[in-house]
């Protein structure tokens, strides 16, 4: 990442940042450690641990910046809220909220929720840990704005080894999809402006998952397996034996959204399944949808999708919410590889929770940075093509004409 300047546009939001969350520290020199820590990992450090953060900031040793993540008083659930709030301020309502996991790969036994498990991030079964995220999406941004850390039954089995981790004695077994649904809730109910949920498949399969946005009345348009049952009063169907029978006019090619090379275009099929009438005869306010995207490369390479969505959606917008799935492995990447995400060296529980919510502070702020840039282009670019030309062409030469209060239709005379 290169080096941030000093300047007006940015410093001021930064501190912005820094009012938001200085209340949860309660002293002094806690508010400013933390300061110097998020902009350790804003700053071009090489890697983001403890001793390099500390030299970057001008510290004797990193003994300061490590009490802040494993010793000192304050809590790091309440700055996840404030991160949350900032990020919704920032990126507008009516956004997709995003729940996907990632993995930080790790050395050794002692790390809480460290195990041999699979992560997407080397792609196979390697010794890490899991963290549960949501992340909010909307045509201004996206931002990380909640998570949890994944801790295997091997991990809840033992609680000796949880103490010796920092886990608290009531924090059990959780599967991965009830992270995600205590992630939904909990943004949902501190009023995050959402309109729609998504998830890849590892969650959109869980029917639970899926019961439970269904309940909180969101839209949502999540993955599914290929073997994924749609049931019905007239019988059982795998999703895609329903796909195959599609009629060829019943595929549209659509983009579901700009990618790295420009919009991302695939064939859409989409089709409302009946609703209960039994079992709700009021007419719905929702339909259930069945959906695929199929590559026009390979076209042996589909995608199928559940969706819960309002009466007379459009099958672009089902796309569109489906394609904005992706933005969570954007924030992953940014949050990673410009803020530190994954660069922590801290093993108990609480040190995870307080790196991973300053990290998510961090990118927070700079996708609010990137989206104050982009409202500026667009005023501008809005307020030069609303400036009519001064340049005239008459008589095969040019004249210059600036308008004057009599030709200003914006004028007001005064009588």
């Amino acid at each position: 990442m290169d080096v941030i300047p000093e300047v007006d546009c940015w410093k001021a939001e930064l501190e912005t940042v820094f009012a938001r969350v200085a209340g949860r520290f309660g002293r002094a020199d806690l508010r400013w450690r933390m300061r110097d820590y998020v902009r350790g990992l804003l700053a071009p450090v090489g890697r983001k641990n403890g001793w390099q953060l500390a030299e970057w900031a001008g510290h004797r040793d990193p003994a300061g910046l490590q009490h802040l993540l494993n010793g000192a008083r304050w809590d790091a659930d309440a700055v996840r809220d404030d991160v949350r709030d900032y990020a919704a301020e920032r990126l507008g309502p009516g956004g997709v909220l995003i729940i996907d996991d990632t993995g930080f790969v790790k050395k050794g036994t002692t790390s809480a929720g460290v195990g041999r498990q699979y992560t997407g991030t080397s792609g196979k079964i390697d010794n890490c840990q899991i963290g549960v995220f949501a992340a909010y999406a909307t045509s201004s941004g996206r931002a990380l704005v909640d998570r949890e850390l994944y801790l295997p039954k091997a991990w809840t089995s033992d609680r000796e080894r949880c103490r010796a981790a920092k886990i608290p004695d009531e924090r059990g077994f959780a599967t991965k999809g009830e992270l995600a649904r205590d992630i939904v809730r909990r943004c949902l109910a501190a009023g995050l402006p959402a309109a729609w949920v998504t998830a890849d498949e590892a969650y959109g399969q869980d029917w639970n998952f899926r019961r439970l946005l269904e309940q909180l009345d969101i839209g949502y348009v999540v993955a599914v397996p290929k073997s994924q049952q749609i049931k019905s009063l007239a019988g059982c169907w795998r999703i895609d034996q329903l796909i195959d029978e599609a009629p060829a006019d019943a595929w549209q090619r659509l983009s579901c959204g700009d990618g790295a090379k420009g919009p991302r275009v695939y064939d859409w099929a989409a089709a409302k399944l009946p609703a209960n009438i039994i079992f709700d005869p009021d007419p719905p306010t929702r339909h259930r949808w069945v959906l695929a995207r199929r590559s026009l490369s390979d076209p042996t390479e589909i995608a199928y999708y559940l969706a819960h969505a309002p009466v007379g959606i459009e099958i672009d917008e089902l796309t569109r919410i489906a394609g904005s799935r992706w933005a969570v492995e954007e924030c992953f990447q940014a949050a990673k590889n410009e803020c530190g995400l994954d660069e922590y060296e801290v093993r108990r529980y609480p040190g995870w929770y307080r790196h991973i919510t300053l990290a998510m502070l961090a990118h927070a702020f700079l996708t609010a940075l990137a989206a104050q840039a982009a409202h500026r282009e667009t005023a501008e670019t809005n307020r030069t093509a609303s400036s009519p030309s001064p340049w005239r062409k008459s008589d095969g030469s040019w004249t210059l004409s600036y308008p004057t209060p009599e030709t200003n239709s914006n004028h007001v005379s005064t009588p």
